[in-house]
């Protein structure tokens, strides 16, 4: 451990892994270190069940009726991926979906008035939907249209409205929208979880909208994805990623000291040992003395037996409820997936739910979120801190991550990463550079790239196909057939098993 590093990466969560893969395709030399014996941090996804009962402190073990334990993959944050979103494009231009299968989500829901209803995914759904009356909908097919022609490089398409000074509350009067369909518009198409965005430029807003309708028309159902095997797939493919480019991961491994010198960074000491760096990321736990709490979530974890109630059957569903109708200031989500995701029992469903806490009793307020999913068979409860880094890092360099917040997407975590980027290469973040260079189909010495694929054995996937190939034509990756007969505590079979900690200096090449 005693070398130099450009980026030391403490913490395994999504931002910090796809930080971390960045930074190696871009030849950085990279040390990831865990004080956890598995990947994922915040963002991991927990097997088996018993462990889920245990990190929530539950006394029994789970029952019989649910299942074998390795059966299940539970999510600790709840969200799926825009099918047109920043995540998506990430994947790509990495080409990580060759370690990934998807799945799209099944429908989205919009509360309103105690029930909740279909957003339309079609224009027959759209013309037989009871969120709004006749009129209304030719009104808001308008607007969908003024949408669907924006494009803010073209003055010709903005049919009187000014992108960057007129409100979007102004927007609404134009097309004389009523409250119910600003309400479903706002938080169920642009999603955003409060009434803010109404009195600032609309620009933010109408791209939200555009991104929603451009991820719905990629398969139709829902704008949404969600990788087999949950969540915790995403970090560990980036983690890949990183490794084949180079990077060093030590899992199991605390962290004693971050090593300062004249108010920069210069290390990180560990078990006696220091690992010299010029920059240092890291998720907020690390450094407490550099972020600020920001709010708090509360998120439920509910096993169920059944699929929602009014959500046709669905194996997989978003419900919003937009804080108007619950008289809050933010927005209630939920997240369903279920067995058919490869992430619970036969039969058996997973819902989360997630809201900011507004109030000094977080599980009242989302009790109308809980009576959409009775009966529950078991729920799990936790409300977290969310932090903000104080420093920006430009001096320190240290650059601290967000918290991850409330949103069922991953929009707000793509801009943080975006926004460590600039800080760290003083430049703007561009896709471009993500891509894999030519020569690296595995890395290119093909017996390195076999021992990787030992280190980070992808699961055989149930599904057929790889639903993210159909983005750009990628091909589909080869299916690996390894059997896993063990796996870390807390995580699933991917990856290797750490007993004390894991080092993998990967790739001196």
């Amino acid at each position: 451990m005693d070398e130099e590093y450009d980026v030391i990466v403490l913490g395994t969560g999504l931002t910090e892994c796809i930080l971390s893969g960045i930074m190696s395709v871009n030849g950085k030399k990279v040390l990831h270190m865990d004080r956890n014996p598995y990947y994922g941090g915040e963002s991991s996804s927990i097997t088996p069940l018993e462990e889920l009962y245990k990190r929530f402190g539950l006394p029994d073990s789970p029952p019989e009726s649910m299942g074998r334990g390795r059966d299940w993959n539970v999510d600790l944050i709840p969200k799926f991926l825009m099918a047109n979103g920043q995540l998506v494009k990430m994947l790509l231009y990495t080409e990580v979906t060759r370690y990934l299968d998807f799945k799209v989500v099944e429908g989205s829901f919009v509360y309103k008035g105690g029930k909740i209803y279909k957003v339309p995914s079609t224009e027959t759904e759209a013309l037989a939907s009871n969120l709004m009356g006749m009129f209304e909908k030719r009104r808001f097919r308008k607007f969908l249209v003024f949408v669907a022609n924006f494009d803010e490089n073209d003055p010709k398409t903005f049919e009187g409205v000014d992108p960057k000074a007129t409100t979007m509350r102004d927007v609404y009067k134009k097309f004389d929208l009523g409250q119910d369909v600003i309400d479903f518009t706002g938080h169920a198409l642009a999603l955003y979880r409060t009434d803010d965005y109404l009195d600032v430029p609309c620009l933010e807003t109408v791209n939200r909208i555009k991104l929603y309708s451009e991820s719905l028309a990629r398969y139709g159902k829902s704008p949404y994805l969600y990788p087999l095997y949950g969540l915790g797939e995403l970090p560990q493919g980036f983690a890949r990623l990183s490794a084949i480019y180079g990077g060093t991961y030590m899992l199991n491994k605390p962290v004693d000291d971050i090593v300062m010198e004249d108010g920069h960074v210069v290390g990180v000491k560990s078990e006696g040992e220091v690992a010299r760096c010029k920059q240092l990321i890291c998720d907020p736990s690390y450094i407490q003395d550099r972020v600020r709490k920001a709010g708090q979530v509360i998120r439920v974890i509910c096993v169920l037996s059944h699929p929602i109630k009014n959500t046709n059957d669905a194996n997989s569903c978003q419900i919003i409820i937009p804080q108007n109708q619950v008289n809050r200031k933010s927005d209630i989500y939920v997240c369903m997936i279920s067995y058919a995701h490869n992430v619970a029992a036969q039969g058996k469903y997973i819902a989360i739910i997630s809201t900011t806490v507004e109030t000094s009793e977080p599980e009242a307020e989302i009790e109308p979120a809980l009576e959409l999913l009775e009966p529950i068979d078991q729920k799990f409860v936790a409300i977290s801190d969310l932090y903000e880094p104080t420093d920006d890092g430009t001096e320190s360099q240290v650059f601290a991550s967000r918290s991850y917040d409330a949103t069922t997407h991953f929009e707000t975590t793509c801009n943080d990463i975006k926004d460590i980027y600039k800080r760290m290469t003083g430049s703007e973040f561009d896709f471009e550079n993500m891509k894999r260079k030519q020569n690296d189909v595995f890395g290119e010495d093909e017996q390195i790239g076999r021992e990787l694929m030992g280190l980070f054995p992808r699961k055989t996937k149930s599904v057929s196909r790889d639903l993210t190939a159909q983005f750009q034509g990628i091909p589909s990756p080869p299916k690996h057939t390894q059997a896993h007969t063990h796996s870390n505590t807390h995580t699933n079979p991917a990856l290797p098993e750490t007993s004390t900690h894991y080092t993998h200096p990967v790739g001196r090449f």
